[in-house]
């Protein structure tokens, strides 16, 4: 069991995070969809590196991730996704497959220096049919990401803290206003893609249902 805290560190402010992370919908071939979310934190590069690839740091802002962390190796993450590392390229990126509920998809991050700081970007790339994408939209996937960004921005404020305890967190007005925000953000970014608005907008309440229990 990882060590968890019931809230946000003081020091990040959730609003200013929701808003400064960058969002994008893409379409591959055939049902190919792409959400992409990237964000730039103040660290350095190889420290951004070291969170999103070291175990024990992972479970720190993600959660515990177990297996073979190398170039065709296997993981887990508890309670989630399993798959494959298929490509690495430290300390710069890597390519995992993400395996969950029966269906395979893609995930790729990424680690740059940006300015100041250095950017995470996340790209996850898998196959959904026209009436599931109609339903939920990018949301789907793209809330549960901005969820571990915003995980990220705890952890680098106080590496040593424990990861937010999800569900305690969760069930508080600021947690239901990030998640808001967030849906509302990926809706937006569907929108400039292509998709209807009504669409996209239906989708959005459903994805907020979703994630906030209403």
């Amino acid at each position: 069991m990882s060590e968890t805290n019931a809230a946000v560190n003081s020091s990040v402010d959730v609003d200013a995070h929701a808003e400064s992370v960058q969002r994008s919908v893409g379409y591959g071939e055939v049902d190919l969809r792409v959400a992409t979310i990237s964000q730039v934190y103040p660290t350095t590069a190889e420290d951004l590196w070291e969170a999103c690839t070291v175990a024990e740091r992972l479970a720190r802002w993600f959660a515990p991730v177990t297996g073979d962390l190398r170039l065709g190796g296997t993981y887990s993450v508890q309670g989630n996704a399993s798959g494959t590392v298929e490509s690495c390229d430290p300390p710069k990126s890597y390519g995992i497959t993400w395996e969950f509920g029966g269906d395979v998809s893609w995930v790729t991050v990424t680690v740059v220096p940006d300015g100041d700081g250095a950017r995470f970007t996340l790209e996850h790339r898998a196959h959904v049919d026209d009436e599931r994408w109609s339903e939920y939209g990018p949301g789907a996937v793209g809330v549960g990401w901005d969820l571990a960004l915003l995980g990220l921005a705890n952890h680098l404020v106080d590496p040593s803290a424990g990861a937010i305890d999800a569900e305690a967190w969760g069930a508080t007005e600021e947690a239901r206003g990030f998640i808001a925000a967030a849906s509302a953000a990926w809706a937006k970014a569907s929108i400039a893609a292509g998709t209807a608005v009504d669409a996209a907008e239906a989708a959005r309440d459903r994805v907020t249902g979703f994630y906030t229990g209403t």
